[in-house]
């Protein structure tokens, strides 16, 4: 699935598809990683660890694919490819940091998130336009039609 995943990134419009399947897979394998690592205990522990490694895997989800999303936009295929690569090197680059320098580790985990939740709202804002903009072409050229 590796394998796969790392060519899929690389075409426009086929990592946008992958990532739609796939997030019947990431979510819940978030939510249920978090609970079995920091819930072996309490159960209480299980459903708020669960609860919050949903959420934080269903934000990196959201942000990766309307990132893609507004790639997909850009009539060249280097943006897809460039992003699939900072992606698979920040993959690198955070396992290394999460087994070595784990409070380090930690606070990047706290700044990415914040980063992507704006991020996330300012390409839910692009999207939003790039919608109005086609259904306002679409109600246009009803009009003629008419």
């Amino acid at each position: 699935m590796l394998l796969v995943e790392f060519f899929a990134d690389k075409v426009p419009w086929v990592d946008s598809l992958w990532d739609s399947v796939n997030a019947f897979i990431r979510v819940p394998a978030g939510a249920m990683l978090a609970a079995g690592v920091f819930g072996a205990d309490n159960a209480s522990m299980a459903v708020a660890a669960g609860l919050l490694g949903g959420t934080l895997s269903a934000t990196s989800l959201a942000t990766k694919m309307t990132t893609r999303a507004a790639a997909n936009t850009s009539p060249e295929p280097f943006s897809n490819w460039g992003l699939s690569f900072l992606e698979d090197g920040l993959v690198v680059g955070t396992v290394w940091l999460a087994t070595q320098y784990p409070v380090a580790f930690g606070v990047a985990l706290v700044i990415a998130l914040i980063l992507s939740v704006i991020v996330l709202i300012v390409l839910f804002k692009f999207l939003r336009a790039v919608w109005r903009r086609i259904s306002g072409l679409i109600s246009d050229s009803e009009r003629k039609v008419v």
